[in-house]
């Protein structure tokens, strides 16, 4: 009552209304409601009722009553206790009231009960008749609530609880962008920056690492703060009553009252329509970077497992096991790469977003790039029906399913992806490693057009559904040594994929062992042929050196260009390969310059090739020679004058368009 009318009652009844003070007269901008007891007007169910809603409790006694201050510990907290569960203790604030009527103070006497209890936060001593501390009570009770010590610190033991360690310690690793052990003046600044708005002068910062010098001979190193002297500044800030900073920083990193990460920190909402995928973007690519920069200490391009293991001392688990080796590149230690890195983080966020969000959350990419959440770092891409419509897709992701029978090279053409053949060395340590735990996927880098995309790999299951067959290219696998391979690729083709948009491609596996005619109505060529698809593509990971990575790259090209691969219309060439090099490469590169693309577009009639009728191959292109689909076999010595021809020709007849386009807009312009 002397809170809100700021005087003392001439009358004071026993027990005072329910009173609510509004958050903006409190400090902490919190609105409280007071809800007050009397002993001679309530029964022991209503206070039992208050004490189960109540988010903190003050117990008054009289300071100059002894017998009140015995009741605190024979009575008050005992009851207290026994209808509060032992994990969730409300905290308690003791209020010695009557401080007007005695000249010593309480405290004596009560510091031995705080230290018994640990559920006691606080003791204020006060006046209600000359209201002296009466706000300040208040203030300490919101402070008990919203700042707690009990999941802090313990009085008993005068040290930071295991919990509190645990969080300051990802704190402290999150903050250290160099990770070197220590916080310098620049990560100092931004750690107090990002916690409280505001830098430190460089006089403070030296005022801070002082006190710690003081204190403890290993706080400081190298001018900078060690994980030590920072677990002793935030125990010294608690010992001398400002919870509210450790807190502060708590918070803002994510963290509970229970000092876990709060589901909101590490999963924010992000809507996913139908039909869209999701990537990392520029800036979480560049933070990952950075990440795996600051943890590679040999700088080799590589995580060994030790450095592995200190860049997830941030997790409150290993989330990276074995079967990562296998899914990603690496180099011939076993290590993971720094592609192979970001390929696992690609391949999280394209199969479980919220599983990379909360990855995200655990290195703490929202605070160091000052974002509101992680899904800042998400993209979602647009719908694979619109990329068809117009023909064009701004993805970098690209999915590809394997489907294939039993033992016709799956495994095989996966890790081939990931640079591994038959004759490594290490071969028969791989596929041990496999059989324990064996990777689903395979995912890495592909360049097309100048352009890196990522391709994600992956090979059929016993039962086929809809989602496996939500992908963006399919890849028919069959063992040209086994004659029943094939039959299991045509029977998915006619029954899933038949009807469907989806490019496909046959793969002739295991090209290195003797072929065999397949027990089919039609042979893979003659099928391919009947489908409108591209003959089979030969492949082989028994070789001695690193296979190509050239079917990858047409498998990315026939993902990002699905129309060009559906297309009805095709006419035979002999070479339609990716190595840029051959006089049939340059000659493509030219026609698709961005030049001879606008004169033809102005040109009424547009020039089309003819096939030559010397060009008899087995792979096929769109007769509009806008997108080429390419084959691994070079051209002949003999088709090579006549590749030759056609470029001068090609030549020939831009420069004469460009020459005649321009005599025309002369003449125009003359008119």
């Amino acid at each position: 009552m002397s809170l809100v009318s700021e005087e003392f009652p001439d009358e004071v009844p026993l027990r005072a209304e329910e009173i609510t003070i509004p958050a903006d007269v409190t400090p902490e901008r919190v609105p409280t409601h007071i809800v007050d007891y009397s002993e001679a007007e309530q029964s022991d169910e209503q206070l039992y009722q208050e004490i189960s809603k109540a988010n903190v409790i003050c117990i008054v006694y009289s300071v100059n009553n002894k017998k009140s201050i015995e009741k605190v510990t024979s009575h008050w907290i005992p009851l207290i206790n026994d209808r509060t569960d032992k994990d969730s203790r409300v905290p308690l604030i003791l209020v010695g009231n009557k401080s007007d009527l005695v000249e010593h103070s309480s405290m004596e006497t009560i510091l031995p009960i705080m230290n018994q209890y640990q559920d006691i936060e606080t003791c204020v001593e006060c006046s209600a008749k000359n209201l002296k501390n009466i706000s300040e009570l208040f203030y300490y009770a919101q402070k008990a609530v919203l700042h707690p010590t009990g999941p802090l610190y313990c009085p008993e033991e005068k040290e930071l609880k295991p919990s509190c360690i645990k969080a300051l310690t990802r704190i402290f690793k999150v903050s250290d962008l160099d990770n070197d052990g220590i916080l310098n003046d620049n990560e100092l600044n931004f750690f107090q920056r990002t916690c409280f708005n505001t830098p430190l002068a460089p006089q403070a910062l030296e005022d801070v690492k002082n006190v710690v010098r003081r204190n403890m001979t290993d706080g400081v190193k190298d001018n900078g703060l060690t994980l030590k002297g920072f677990l002793f500044l935030h125990t010294l800030f608690i010992q001398r009553g400002r919870h509210e900073t450790t807190w502060t920083v708590l918070r803002r990193f994510g963290y509970d009252d229970d000092l876990e990460l709060t589901q909101e920190y590490l999963f924010p909402m992000i809507k996913i329509p139908a039909d869209c995928t999701t990537e990392l973007n520029h800036n979480a690519y560049l933070f990952l970077q950075s990440v795996f920069d600051k943890h590679d200490k040999d700088r080799d391009c590589a995580l060994s497992p030790e450095e592995v293991k200190d860049l997830f001392k941030v997790f409150p688990y290993m989330p990276w096991g074995p079967d990562v080796n296998n899914t990603v590149c690496t180099n011939d230690q076993g290590w993971i790469t720094y592609q192979g890195y970001l390929s696992q983080w690609t391949l999280t966020t394209y199969l479980d977003v919220q599983r990379s969000l909360e990855y995200l959350g655990y290195l703490g990419y929202s605070i160091i790039y000052e974002q509101e959440s992680q899904a800042a770092a998400i993209t979602v891409t647009r719908n694979k029906r619109i990329d068809l419509q117009k023909k064009q897709t701004q993805r970098s992701v690209f999915r590809c399913n394997v489907l294939g029978a039993r033992g016709s090279g799956k495994s095989g053409f996966l890790q081939a992806f990931l640079g591994r053949n038959l004759n490594l060395e290490d071969f028969s340590r791989q596929k041990r490693i496999r059989e324990d735990h064996k990777s689903l996927y395979a995912i890495s880098t592909t360049y097309v057009y100048g352009q890196e995309k990522y391709l994600l790999v992956m090979p059929d299951f016993d039962f086929l559904s809809e989602a496996d067959l939500a992908c963006d290219v399919v890849c028919l696998v069959y063992d040209v040594n086994n004659p029943r391979s094939f039959e299991y690729c045509a029977k998915v083709y006619k029954q899933y994929l038949i009807d469907s948009k989806t490019p496909c491609v046959v793969i002739a596996a295991k090209l290195d062992l003797h072929e065999v005619r397949q027990h089919y109505s039609l042979s893979p060529h003659e099928f391919c042929r009947k489908h409108k698809l591209h003959p089979p593509q030969p492949f082989t990971c028994n070789t001695t050196e690193t296979p190509s990575k050239d079917i990858y790259t047409r498998l990315t090209t026939m993902a990002m260009y699905p129309s060009a691969s559906l297309s009805t219309f095709h006419i035979r060439l002999r070479c339609m390969c990716a190595c840029n090099r051959c006089t049939y490469c340059l000659c493509q590169n030219l026609l698709k310059l961005e030049l001879l693309r606008n004169i033809r577009a102005q040109l009424p009639r547009c020039s089309r090739f003819q096939p030559s009728p010397t060009c008899r191959g087995s792979i096929f292109m769109e007769a509009s020679a806008e997108q080429l689909i390419h084959s691994d076999r070079h051209m002949a010595q003999a088709d090579l004058k006549n590749s030759t021809f056609w470029l001068r020709a090609s030549v020939g007849a831009t420069v004469f368009a460009v020459l005649g386009f321009a005599m025309y807009r002369a003449l125009l312009k003359q008119r």
